[in-house]
């Protein structure tokens, strides 16, 4: 079944536009690597999800609902590139903050979860704004995995994150498709995190250029090596 389906998304700034005449597809409990260059469209697409982009035309659904509504946002867990967080908070009240918009039951127990995961434990009383792009990062993408959404965006979430966590944070989401259910769609530059992706897309200039499985999409254009893959579609995108 589809979790997430775009037909035909246009948005545009001005003379430019983010996406063209978008096509895309994501399956429930998978997780989608979205993948492209900046300015191809990857957050616009994510945005308008939310809506906080509104699109000029086509038609986008997301978990059985025509999105973006309100009913949707509560099933959504949103990492945006830069985070949104209250830098005059601690860790660990941004956390039980967000929980509580969200309603999450048994909160307590949800932010410990989280600050164990994200190895949060030194740093959970400490103010946001003293701690490093990275740590806060963390803490972003924490808020965003707090209520165990259906769908999760994340958009470029392991930036300036250590390659331990990087492999945690991957092994924890693999277990949310499973356990939870869950629906995800991540946007990423590094080739090793597409590679773990269940499907890829290729976007350039707000236009899908291919999407399906790592490997079935490096033999299309004849090579087993993804990155190689992905300069060629680039190139021929252009």
């Amino acid at each position: 079944m589809t979790a997430v389906i775009g037909r035909g998304l246009v948005k545009s700034y001005g003379r430019v536009r983010a996406l063209d005449g978008l096509d895309i597809r994501i399956e429930y409990n998978e997780i989608y690597g979205l993948i492209g260059p900046n300015g191809s469209g990857k957050s616009t697409f994510i945005k308008s999800l939310l809506g906080i982009v509104k699109l000029d035309k086509g038609e986008l659904f997301a978990l059985g609902r025509r999105a973006p509504s309100k009913q949707l946002l509560r099933d959504v867990g949103y990492m945006p590139q830069e985070p949104a967080l209250y830098s005059n908070m601690s860790v660990e009240d941004n956390l039980v903050f967000f929980g509580k918009l969200y309603g999450v039951p048994r909160l307590r127990e949800a932010v410990e979860e989280i600050i164990s995961l994200l190895r949060l434990e030194e740093k959970r009383k400490e103010l946001v704004e003293s701690l490093s792009g990275g740590m806060q990062r963390r803490v972003s993408l924490g808020v965003a995995l707090l209520h165990k959404p259906k769908l999760l965006l994340l958009d470029e979430p392991t930036v300036g994150i250590d390659p331990l966590l990087r492999a945690e944070l991957w092994d924890y989401l693999r277990r949310a498709t499973k356990e939870m259910e869950a629906t995800i769609l991540i946007t990423t530059h590094y080739m090793d995190e597409a590679r773990r992706c269940d499907r890829i897309g290729f976007i350039m200039n707000g236009r899908m250029l291919s999407e399906g499985r790592p490997e079935e999409l490096a033999r299309k254009v004849g090579t087993e090596d993804l990155e190689e893959a992905y300069v060629r579609y680039v190139r021929g995108g252009k």
